[in-house]
């Protein structure tokens, strides 16, 4: 029997006005039966991340169900909230608590609004051999996978997907004060490693607009996830980018005002601490409020290209390089 595709229609929460809050699970099953590994990739936690969204519809056209070995459930759309809303979070008359999905992994049945999203998603996520989150960053960001520093597993699948960049990020005890305070904890990466499930972060570039290169990228790196656990035959890309680690240290802007970032500066440049990004002015008077600087060498992996900032803005990321 040749694999099958079926879509259903999932109730993640109820609004206070009755409605209930949909979205669609996608499973693809081979014909290998229950031993055979299952992925779990989602996209749009955070609504005006749609690269991921459109990654999974030509996923959707492109995959061969006869050539399937295992199952793939597939959720384009994890928080419908913020898609409507071309937002990163919800809005506070929702979910005052966690107004963002992505720091309350595995979920609550009993929980705030998006404490309980998530755990009817992780009904399906929970019971993966591996789970592929898809985001996106910021407007000038080079595609990166993110994975936890020390999980060789989840390395695995990182280096399987094919970016030129992967990012070790290091959690719990081994992470900062930061981490822990912004919530990281809750990421769905996080959460499922905790339950022993390898699992990845693809950051397909740019939100609010389908970039084709960063969506080509986001399909071909999803085959090679499922190439690499033999959901899908053949092999996936035998080589090693270079890794550095994620960091939650980055490059802001002191002032507020306009920012021109330096002009032979580019996504994936090698920089080195104290080496210019780029100069804060202020718009009406011409004067330089900033000269920002690197803090660190590593390799440039987000650039902001929008002009009007706010001080304490990200200018830039750097990522402290672990291995070339």
């Amino acid at each position: 029997m040749d694999g099958t595709h079926t879509a259903e229609t999932v109730t993640l929460a109820r609004l206070p006005s009755g409605v209930e809050l949909t979205t669609t699970v996608h499973t693809y099953r081979g014909d290998d039966g229950d031993d055979a590994p299952t992925v779990y990739v989602q996209a749009a936690q955070h609504g005006r991340e749609i690269n991921g969204t459109e990654v999974l519809r030509r996923f959707h056209d492109r995959l061969s169900l006869e050539s399937l070995s295992g199952t793939v459930v597939a959720v384009p759309v994890a928080n419908p909230l913020t898609f409507d809303r071309v937002s990163y979070t919800t809005p506070e008359a929702l979910d005052s608590v966690n107004p963002n999905m992505n720091r309350v992994w595995p979920g609550d049945p009993e929980g705030s609004l998006h404490q309980r999203m998530a755990d009817t998603l992780w009904e399906y996520a929970g019971t993966a051999d591996a789970i592929v989150d898809l985001h996106t960053g910021s407007p000038d960001m080079l595609p990166h996978v993110v994975f936890r520093e020390g999980d060789e597993r989840s390395r695995g699948l990182a280096e399987a997907y094919g970016t030129d960049l992967l990012l070790a990020e290091q959690a719990d005890d081994d992470a900062s004060e930061e981490w822990h305070q912004r919530g990281f904890a809750g990421k769905l990466r996080v959460g499922a490693a905790e339950e022993g499930i390898p699992s990845i972060t693809p950051e397909l570039a740019h939100n609010k607009q389908i970039l084709e290169d960063a969506v080509e990228l986001g399909v071909e790196g999803l085959l090679n996830v499922l190439r690499y656990v033999d959901v899908l035959p053949g092999d996936p890309p035998d080589e090693t980018p270079p890794v550095a680690r994620n960091h939650l240290g980055q490059v802001t802007a002191e002032h507020s005002g306009l920012f021109r970032p330096e002009l032979s500066l580019a996504v994936g440049d090698r920089v080195e601490d104290g080496d210019r990004i780029g100069t804060v002015y202020e718009p009406t008077t011409y004067e330089p409020l900033q000269e920002a600087v690197a803090d660190r060498d590593g390799v440039l992996y987000a650039l902001t290209r929008e002009a009007t900032v706010i001080a304490g803005d990200k200018l830039a990321n750097v990522g402290l390089l672990l291995e070339e």
